[in-house]
């Protein structure tokens, strides 16, 4: 079992970044790969980015690619989201969730989920 907790969500203007952090306990941490996804509110959960096992391969939504660095540290049990040049549309619930499914984009891949975290980005 995979314990998630996410931390640095805020309030940035428009332009600015934000480095969001999922925090994970247990052992197997290495052993699922890790997405994040994001809800605005009246929004069904969509996929923002994930990173594979070791770190090696990562996958972003058209929507942030580009502007969005996913990374991980296994020695550290945690994963990052560096969130650049945020526009008021990437305003939302940040989660981080674990799958045993390296690359997926759904949701229903993921079975370890954690609280969220709010980013809002002013104009």
């Amino acid at each position: 079992q995979v314990l998630l907790g996410e931390s640095g969500g805020g309030l940035v203007q428009a332009g600015g970044s934000l480095r969001l952090s999922c925090a994970a306990s247990g052992r197997s941490f290495s052993s699922y790969a890790v997405g994040w996804f994001r809800q605005a509110p009246g929004n069904q959960r969509e996929f923002v980015a994930a990173v594979s096992r070791t770190g090696e391969s990562t996958y972003y939504a058209d929507s942030v690619k580009g502007r969005f660095i996913i990374s991980r540290d296994n020695a550290k049990n945690t994963v990052a989201l560096l969130m650049n040049s945020l526009k008021p549309e990437d305003t939302a619930v940040y989660y981080c969730a674990a799958s045993r499914v390296e690359g997926s984009t759904r949701t229903q891949y993921y079975g370890y989920w954690g609280q969220g975290t709010q980013v809002t980005v002013s104009s």
